[in-house]
């Protein structure tokens, strides 16, 4: 995307706000807060953001938290997309804000880069999540039908190399995580994603993520 996104922040501790806000990068925009689920929606519907950075526990509404809030505003979801970040790693707060219809779920241990660089991978598109919820997330969701594999050989046209940084990538690591597992630059990074989706004839790290699971790679 050209400039930066905008995104409404939605959190009910005002510091954690304004921590946000000064971690936040050039390339995110926070054009509104709100502190409740009855806020939240209200200012969502009004700044109709790019991106919501959503808490799962929020006081108000009827109790349901970030999942009632996308709810409530499910007929914005086709442009407005809602980003999980919580201190909650437990299952049934992940499941519950995914099913609901938020593209991703990243913890508030994530850093300032990572965490702009996932908004703007939920405004583009991707679904993210912090590595270690991606795994139980799928084995909630289970896959779709047409995600099962077609070819048993798909594997072999992909180095060892790629394969590496092709379950990173589909387990919701960054391209910056990803280059410090693995003890490579970025641009090295870059290189093998676009030949892993070249290779596989995918065109995001969603899909990725998708045909990954359906072959039970992560």
């Amino acid at each position: 995307m050209s400039g930066p996104v905008d995104v409404v922040l939605v959190d009910d501790h005002l510091m954690f706000r304004t921590g946000v806000r000064a971690s936040l990068d050039g390339s995110v925009n926070v054009v509104g807060e709100a502190a409740s689920v009855d806020e939240a929606v209200r200012v969502v519907r009004e700044l109709r953001p790019p991106v919501v950075l959503l808490d799962v526990h929020l006081p108000g509404g009827d109790g349901g938290g970030g999942a009632e809030v996308i709810r409530t505003c499910m007929d914005l979801l086709g442009g407005t997309r809602f980003l999980a970040l919580s201190v909650s790693d437990a299952a049934e707060d992940v499941v519950a804000v995914i099913r609901a219809g938020a593209r991703g779920y990243v913890t508030k241990a994530i850093s300032g880069p990572d965490l702009s660089d996932a908004v703007r991978r939920v405004a583009g598109g991707d679904a993210v999540f912090s590595p270690r919820l991606a795994g139980f997330v799928l084995d909630s969701f289970g896959t779709a039908a047409g995600d099962v594999a077609i070819a048993d050989d798909e594997m072999d046209r992909l180095s060892a190399r790629e394969r590496e940084v092709m379950r990173l990538i589909a387990r919701g690591y960054s391209y910056r995580e990803v280059a410090s597992e693995l003890f490579i630059s970025i641009k090295t990074v870059e290189t093998h994603v676009s030949a892993v989706l070249r290779k596989l004839q995918l065109s995001s790290r969603h899909e990725l993520t998708r045909w990954a699971a359906a072959r039970r790679l992560l």
